[in-house]
């Protein structure tokens, strides 16, 4: 390992992430504006079924031997990955990123620099890209404890014109920075989550403790395609699960939970029968609205 001080740490978690993990190294070392040196690469596998020897090799070859190789002693879920990456680095700033993102510009001395000039800055995102061309309507989005109607609407016209608001929004988890010594006191990850839903409880924990002194930067951009991600009933359930259990810990009531989940998607589902007045609607996304609908309009039921 190189003697020089790090100044950021990027931490990745993978599992079976063969096929996205070399361009995502590759992308970082393209686009690093900061010395290597000064970057600590941080890879932690969570016990991939296909094995890490051969990926570990590779990642030696391409990045140099000062890089940080983990092998988890058991696969403890997204969280508790990168949380063993985060306890191991050695930087001031950690750098979250998923294995399917890829840089698509210079983007770390900007962030670096303005978390070195300002000690109360605790969080930093960036644009979120779902092609080069095409922007995320998801860069951040409404905390889950907000009304569901505002947050939807909210998080639909900021995406779209940059409006990042601190208190009331999160940045997505694929791709953030954050002062690695906040986040510790903190209690870093939530590891009874395997996965998914963890960004707006980092966002309202970190917030509670130091302020809501977190900044976006829409000039830089990072790729993410998560528009070839299915949407499915069984996954939105799965975080509306993950919400009521963070919600119970900060003490917000199920019911209000619930209605807001309901209101979301009966908003969602308004703006998909204006889609279909021209023809663009997308039955299927539709149909699962609905069915969340129905399903949560019943969990509310059993609460009254």
């Amino acid at each position: 390992m190189s003697a020089t001080m790090k100044r950021i740490s990027i931490v990745i978690v993978t599992y079976n992430s063969e096929k996205d993990i070399y361009d995502c190294v590759s992308s970082i070392k393209r686009y690093a504006d900061i010395p290597l040196e000064e970057i600590e690469l941080v890879i932690v596998d969570n016990k991939s079924t296909q094995g890490y020897e051969d990926m570990f090799e590779r990642l030696r070859r391409e990045w140099g031997e000062d890089i940080v190789l983990i092998e988890n002693t058991h696969n403890g879920g997204y969280g508790q990955g990168n949380n063993v990456g985060i306890r191991h680095s050695t930087a001031p700033v950690i750098l979250i990123m998923n294995p399917d993102v890829r840089m698509l510009m210079p983007c770390l001395k900007v962030p670096v620099e303005h978390f070195e000039k300002d000690s109360h800055l605790v969080m930093y995102g960036m644009k979120q890209m779902q092609t080069e061309n095409r922007p995320s309507t998801y860069s951040f989005s409404g905390t889950t404890m907000m009304n569901g109607y505002m947050r939807t609407i909210l998080t639909s016209v900021c995406n779209k014109w940059n409006l990042y608001i601190p208190s009331l929004m999160y940045f997505q988890g694929s791709c953030f920075f954050v002062r690695k010594e906040m986040f510790e006191k903190v209690g870093l990850y939530d590891e009874s989550v395997f996965m998914y839903g963890e960004e707006c409880d980092i966002h309202y924990r970190l917030k509670k403790a130091f302020g809501a002194n977190f900044y976006f930067n829409k000039k830089l951009k990072y790729l993410h395609p998560t528009h070839q991600r299915p949407f499915t009933v069984e996954h939105e359930l799965m975080l509306l699960d993950i919400d009521l259990k963070h919600h119970a810990n900060k003490g917000y009531s199920r019911r209000k939970t619930l209605r807001n989940y309901i209101r979301k998607c009966r908003l969602n589902l308004l703006r998909q029968k204006c889609y279909q007045l021209v023809g663009k609607a997308n039955c299927e996304y539709m149909d699962s609205l609905r069915k969340l609908i129905d399903i949560t309009t019943c969990k509310l039921k059993e609460e009254l």
